[in-house]
């Protein structure tokens, strides 16, 4: 889920909140904070920016003043804004300053996918559509899985368990690790949240292909060996 085109993106808030920004590193995103309009033109790269996350909960004016000077650019920067619930009335009248919004609080996998499905569709990303290991098949584009091409009946949070892992072969991650990558940093569950999911992913693989997700005595799991398979 990275900037494939090597751009920057620019983040306009007052304070960056850190979960913003850990979601926009663990997607290996190149960005810039900016608390101001003047701070983003200071820092705007030669290229121009490559895409625009616009935190418009606190000063909403500012944010979307600066949305709109985006959009009178020669080539329209991509622009995904912040929202509270009290505002979603107000996107109505401004759905031509933006290409895609997302609810504030939210949860970190939204809004990376929110991002990439920003950057695809504006044309300043490629999204990776398949994840494929071996039999195994993942779609992220429709959230759809598949083993052998049989259809997995997965839940929300079993896919992203699954697709994290998969997008990681072979390396090793603690219940801690995964709890804070794939359930997000607000979340308060224990370790056992881990290990029931992976329980039911396996069952949902097979017998066959249960061992893809391997139990590592005393710290974690690890999807699969260290390379893709050929």
């Amino acid at each position: 889920m990275t900037n494939d085109a090597g751009g920057m993106l620019v983040v306009l808030a007052d304070s960056v909140a850190p979960e913003v920004a850990r979601t926009l590193d663990l997607g290996g995103h190149r960005w810039k904070g900016a608390a101001s309009v003047d701070e983003a033109a200071e820092h705007e790269p030669a290229t121009g920016w490559a895409g625009a996350i616009v935190d418009a909960t606190a000063d909403p004016d500012t944010a979307w003043s600066f949305c709109r000077s985006l959009r009178r650019r020669e080539t329209p920067v991509p622009v995904l804004v912040l929202v509270t619930g009290a505002q979603l009335a107000d996107l109505a009248s401004r759905d031509d300053l933006f290409d895609d919004f997302c609810l504030s609080p939210f949860h970190p996998a939204e809004l990376e996918a929110r991002v990439r499905h920003v950057l695809w569709h504006v044309g300043g990303a490629t999204p990776p559509n398949l994840v494929e290991y071996a039999e195994l098949a993942l779609n992220l584009e429709t959230y759809q899985a598949s083993i052998d091409g049989r259809p997995l009946d997965l839940t929300y949070m079993e896919y992203e368990l699954l697709k994290f892992l998969a997008q990681n072969p072979g390396k090793v991650f603690t219940r801690e690790m995964l709890l804070s990558r794939v359930w997000g940093y607000e979340y308060y569950g224990g370790a056992r949240t881990v290990d029931v999911h992976v329980r039911r992913l396996r069952a949902k693989l097979g017998e066959e292909h249960a061992g893809l997700i391997q139990t590592v005595r005393s710290v974690g799991y690890r999807f699969g060996q260290s390379r893709w398979a050929s």
